[in-house]
């Protein structure tokens, strides 16, 4: 008896997974619904929508791209994270997918569970910029100001818990400063009060940045990622100006629901991959100051869950709440 149970339970494993491999086989067959959690022409709509239509192209298939924004980008991330594990719903999310966990305690889905990464698209450094009216040439002068009179300079945030609050906040910690979050709604109106010297500093994104700072309205003195960025290469990062561990990487990738079949997710990250080394995605990016990172799926999903525990700590550490 225990033979025969063992030989049915074996004869359904080996059915099931050959079911999954001829799903897998005979995917794409219809639209790919891609859901991005924030507005139309933000950073990662740009990079969602560039990589959509080469995926659209090598696949065959049309893939559509859905703004569902609000709440941090939790209720675009709701959705998929809901949706039928099929290949045909997936998700372009930020790196706040690590960060939304510690800010919001009663998410309608588990992070860690219920989402799968495909492969992280790009990469879109943050630059710390200040008024020239400030004096500040390096941004060993800006610490040493901070540090002179404790709790008296501000910083500003494209709001609490974003890519440019988060990337502050480690910077200010493992700078070993004080000073005051000033959070706007929105990046544009943190750049205006940045340029006034209504606050002294702004962790923005390269892309908003970048033409500030050509014109000296602005002074980029520190790249806030791992490495410099390419539109900006005269710019050390906060770790080369001697802050070890301050670099914070905004990235944007693709996620899916969990339960997907491993040989659909293998195809669509092979595609990714192509489309991230075209001229046309590449092409479609450098304008964003952003550069492609394409990545294996088992890498993403160990990046992700680190950076889940990471995210977690600097938002216990830095008292990060939101407003």
């Amino acid at each position: 008896m225990k033979r025969r149970d063992f030989t049915i339970g074996g004869m359904a494993a080996v059915a099931g997974l050959a079911s999954r491999n001829v799903q897998a086989q005979a995917w794409p067959s219809r639209t790919i619904h891609v859901v991005v959690p924030f507005t139309a022409g933000s950073a990662t709509d740009t990079v969602a929508r560039a990589v959509g239509a080469a995926l659209t192209t090598s696949l065959g298939q049309t893939v559509v791209i859905e703004n569902k924004g609000g709440a941090g980008g939790t209720i675009g991330a709701a959705q998929v994270a809901k949706a039928a594990p099929d290949g045909y719903t997936l998700l372009v999310h930020s790196s706040g997918h690590t960060v939304n966990p510690a800010m919001y305690p009663s998410l309608p889905y588990d992070t860690a569970k219920d989402l799968v990464g495909v492969s992280m698209l790009a990469q879109l450094p943050n630059v710390l910029v200040v008024s020239p009216s400030k004096g500040w040439k390096t941004v060993q002068d800006v610490v040493k100001a901070a540090k002179a009179e404790p709790g008296k300079l501000t910083y500003a945030s494209a709001g609490a818990g974003s890519a440019t609050h988060m990337n502050i906040e480690k910077f200010r910690l493992r700078a070993g400063f004080e000073a005051v979050h000033v959070p706007y709604k929105g990046t544009p109106e943190a750049l205006t009060d940045t340029m006034s010297g209504r606050v002294d500093m702004f962790f923005a994104p390269v892309v908003a940045a970048l033409g500030l700072v050509r014109e000296g309205r602005l002074l980029g003195l520190a790249v806030g990622g791992e490495k410099r960025a390419s539109v900006l290469p005269d710019v050390p990062t906060t770790e080369e100006a001697g802050y070890a561990g301050s670099a914070y990487n905004f990235w944007v990738g693709m996620m899916a629901p969990a339960g997907v079949p491993a040989a659909i997710i293998e195809k669509l990250n092979g595609e990714v991959k192509r489309a991230l080394t075209s001229p046309e995605v590449a092409g479609r990016l450098s304008p964003l100051g952003a550069d492609a990172a394409p990545m294996d799926a088992a890498a993403f999903n160990k990046l992700i869950a680190r950076e889940l525990e990471d995210n977690a700590k600097l938002v216990r550490e830095a008292g990060i709440k939101l407003m």
